[in-house]
């Protein structure tokens, strides 16, 4: 997921060692570089919709500084347009958003949470788009999408009035592997969050940059979130860079309001970093890797099905470059092997 384009790559550590050389660090409270409104402008075209043009990128440091910056973002969002009371942020189970104090509340990975729990803000959370183990018990289509109707139950539960933004990844990454959003599921969230003022914030940590075989995998559902939020990929992990895409209006009405954003890290924007997210940038168009992803996923999707006829092989799921195989100890009863077990022990038999 990090290392996009592969290790020792001469073109990134070029233009690594000449921006070192030029202008390492400039803080960004203080100082403008060309790196980073390069490397902004470019991340705000890649964006669905009407970010392309109107988009505004915030540049962290990695995944867990861009989900803290969009909480806080849509936080000040409210406040700044005379919704005070707007501060709950709404993720689901099973889902892992960063570790830092606000991105492990949002997280609902309940044993990545459990020894901070007491640490941890009060979180609103619903079931994850997981149809293979359904908490409803319930089949797609026929289901009617109920764990995103979900979402606008919690929204008239918690107060349409308190809740700020719903975070989700449309492709569920470490902790449910590689689990694709229904078709309809993010539409539908989409027009739920639009109803009631709620953000729409697209985790994109893993699946952004053309991990999917699309700029964003929410490129995928013709959805157009008004917060995403990316990293990984987008340095190839040859610096930590994250950055945050927020729809026009956001800005605008922080601009309107204190005049600035209440916020910052001190490497956000770093000149450093920025310069490599060009050069990875630049390395993905020459090489076509984003359309290479969409193509190679498609046979990589077709091996990986042949596994289904093992006994242990429960699912495979994903898209693009991004797959998951899903092992359990019953086909019929789609129990999973106990974690101590590691799978160390078992037979790959043919059913």
């Amino acid at each position: 997921m990090v290392c996009s384009i592969g290790h020792g790559v001469k073109e990134v550590a070029s233009v690594m060692t000449e921006q070192a050389e030029r202008l390492a660090f400039a803080h960004s409270s203080q100082f403008v570089t060309r790196e980073a409104m390069g490397l902004a402008a470019r991340i705000a075209a890649m964006a669905p919709g009407d970010m392309k043009k109107t988009g505004r990128v915030y540049l962290v440091s990695g995944g867990s500084e861009a989900i803290e910056t969009a909480i806080k973002l849509a936080r000040q969002y409210h406040v700044e347009t005379g919704h005070p009371s707007k501060y709950k942020v709404i993720s689901r189970w099973q889902s892992y958003h960063g570790s830092t104090l606000g991105a492990l509340a949002a997280t609902g990975n309940v044993a990545r949470r459990s020894l901070y729990t007491p640490l941890l803000a009060g979180t609103p959370h619903i079931p994850p788009c997981y149809c293979y183990r359904c908490p409803y018990g319930l089949k797609f289509p026929s289901c009617g999408i109920a764990c995103v109707e979900e979402l606008e139950t919690v929204i008239r539960q918690e107060g349409a009035d308190t809740v700020a933004a719903f975070l989700a990844e449309p492709v569920v990454g470490a902790t449910l592997g590689a689990v694709p959003a229904v078709d309809g599921y993010w539409a539908r969230a989409r027009e739920i969050c639009t109803k009631h003022g709620v953000l729409l914030i697209a985790d994109e940590v893993m699946t952004g940059i053309g991990r999917t075989g699309k700029n964003f995998a929410v490129d995928h559902f013709k959805v157009v979130p008004d917060i995403i939020v990316t990293g990984k990929g987008l340095s190839g992990g040859y610096a930590p860079l994250g950055a945050v895409i927020a729809r026009g209006f956001i800005a605008d009405a922080l601009r309107a309001g204190r005049g600035f954003f209440e916020h910052g890290f001190t490497y956000s924007a770093n000149p450093l970093s920025a310069a490599v997210g060009n050069a990875v940038l630049d390395y993905l168009a020459k090489h076509k890797l984003i359309a290479r992803a969409a193509r190679l996923g498609k046979t990589l999707g077709r091996k990986l099905g042949t596994l289904r006829r093992h006994r242990i092989v429960g699912e495979v799921r994903g898209m693009g470059m991004m797959w998951g195989v899903e092992l359990v100890q019953s086909r019929a009863t789609r129990e999973p092997f106990p974690p101590t077990s590691r799978c160390r022990a078992v037979s790959t038999t043919p059913a």
